[in-house]
């Protein structure tokens, strides 16, 4: 394996033990928040959303902070406090306190997410860019996978507090592993490029565009409703040796599902987007799918139909994610700039703050269908622009 390839992987393995404890939180919290100690369901909203909204001015930051100092301290620091957020969550019941972890959780994030983009950005080249951001998504997200299933499936049988130590063990030691295999320095680009102003054209701002939308339904809107939408419409029919599922055990299979086959899907798409001359086409592909799929689960189905749609909803969203990844990264490397990945990062964690946050309080008022066919219509809008810019180049 080649130098680009060792360095994307360690980074990605790392960041998936660090977001085990947030992807079961994901799966969990929105139906045990009762045993967390909230008093109603708009703290779900607010728990899940501001890890994200702390992000929005710490990631300039880190962007900083990886042109003044070390890769391998900024990971470091990430480790230990996803370690103290993730333990936290299985002692703390008090919403306040909750929201402090949530806050160093989300500093945690900014340091691993923009350390591998701006890594990748520096190792990579318009021919395989869009493979390494698929492998780095795709490792990564095996953590996701495993604190989702063993989130769904643990609760129903241990405590919270065995879940949350375990995970936090494991982000404890894997603190041994940073010094091994994490380079020293990132090579960013801001530390061997010179900078140059951010061009703005019609179609950067789409690209930014869909980068908040997609942190919208997609890490926001979407990951934090599935339990719910399958909770609403689950009617406890399906059992594994003679256990009946709950609702939080099949949400977390369908979550878990996608981040088993990223490591392997990801990439692939990511090659495909390396050799299409037109990489716009497969993403607009890939948001007329979810818009959709999104009015689809607004209708009344058996829960293997539900399961199913949910499943196709994730496989897209690979695509969608990887593709949208990859055209943000490639404008950075154009302009020889991080400004653009660090604007692309703010965009996807504003979009996926408001997203949890839109969506439970909205909850309040209208139902979860409703939600989803505005999600709908949002994608549908996103997709015509897209359909526009394509029409004025080829005039």
């Amino acid at each position: 394996m080649n130098e680009p390839k060792q360095r994307v992987l360690a980074l990605a393995r790392l960041t998936g033990v660090a977001i085990m404890g947030d992807a079961m939180l994901l799966i969990i919290l929105p139906i045990y928040w009762l045993d967390f100690g909230l008093t109603s369901i708009w703290q779900v909203g607010v728990l899940l959303s501001i890890n994200r909204f702390v992000r929005l001015p710490i990631n300039p930051l880190v962007g900083w902070f990886y042109n003044k100092y070390p890769l391998r301290l900024g990971v470091t620091i990430a480790l230990i406090l996803a370690t103290i957020s993730t333990f936290s969550y299985g002692i703390i019941q008090h919403f306040y306190f909750l929201l402090i972890m949530r806050v160093l959780w989300g500093i945690a994030w900014s340091l691993l997410r923009l350390g591998g983009y701006l890594s990748i950005i520096e190792l990579s080249t318009d021919q395989d860019r869009g493979q390494l951001i698929g492998l780095y998504n795709g490792t990564w997200g095996m953590g996701s996978l495993i604190g989702m299933l063993a989130g769904g499936f643990l609760i129903t049988f241990v405590d919270i507090f065995w879940i949350c130590t375990v995970f936090a063990l494991l982000g404890g030691c894997s603190l041994w592993f940073v010094n091994k295999y994490v380079p020293v320095h990132s090579s960013g680009p801001t530390t061997t490029k010179k900078k140059r102003s951010l061009k703005t054209t019609k179609e950067a701002l789409l690209v930014l565009t869909t980068s908040t939308v997609m942190g919208l339904l997609i890490f926001g809107l979407f990951s934090s409703t599935l339990s719910l939408l399958i909770d609403l419409n689950y009617t406890g029919e399906l059992t594994i040796l003679s256990v009946s599922l709950s609702a939080a055990a099949i949400a977390s299979c369908i979550q878990a599902l996608r981040w088993a086959w990223d490591p392997f899907f990801a990439p692939v798409v990511g090659r495909i987007l390396d050799k299409a001359k037109n990489k716009e086409r497969i993403l607009v592909i890939s948001i007329v799918g979810l818009a959709i799929l999104f009015f689809i689960l607004t209708l009344s189905f058996s829960t293997l139909w539900l399961i199913l749609f949910s499943l196709i909803f994730q496989f897209i969203s690979t695509t969608f994610v990887t593709s949208t990844d990859t055209l943000a990264s490639s404008f950075a490397a154009r302009q020889k700039s991080v400004s653009i990945m660090t604007l692309h990062t703010v965009l996807v964690d504003l979009g996926a703050a408001f997203g949890p946050l839109l969506a439970f309080n909205l909850l309040e008022i209208t139902s979860l269908s409703t939600i989803y066919v505005l999600a709908s219509g949002v994608l549908v809008s996103l997709a015509l622009a897209w359909l526009i810019v394509f029409s004025q180049k080829k005039t």
